[in-house]
This record gives C-alpha cells, structure tokens and sequence, in this order.
C-alpha cells in the first residue's frame, strides 16, 4: 500500500493540506487556516489519499513521511 508515482504526484495545495493533515489539524482547522471551505479541505484530502493509495489520514502523513513528501 502507498503509491508514489510521478503520474500521482500532489500539487501545490494538496501537499499543504497533506502538511497540516499530518500534524493532526482537523478538516475545520485546515479549512480556516487555508481560507477555503471544509468541503474544498474535504476534496483535497480525497484526493490526497486516493493518489498516495491509502485508506486514512494516519495512513497518508506515515506514507508521505516514509516517502519523503513531507
């Protein structure tokens, strides 16, 4: 599990989401501190799991930290 391939590489706002996500912020958090709304937080964090291949938050910040995202 976890995919990495450049064909599924994250862009600029998911990889920052993907940063606040790992430190344990909330869809809400994420939303304020971003200044978008939960539901754009809530698609990105979709989509984030679905291109790195894995099935939870916890998944994505440990994939991201093992593969050098973060």
């Amino acid at each position: 599990m976890g995919s990495t391939d450049a064909n599924t590489a994250l862009t600029g706002r998911e990889t920052e989401v993907l940063a606040l996500l790992a430190e344990g912020r909330t869809n809400r958090q994420l939303a304020r501190e971003l200044y978008i709304s939960e539901k754009t937080v809530s698609v990105h964090v979709s989509n984030i799991l679905a291109k790195l291949g894995v099935r939870s938050r916890t998944e994505a910040a440990a994939v991201a930290r093992r593969t050098g995202l973060l």
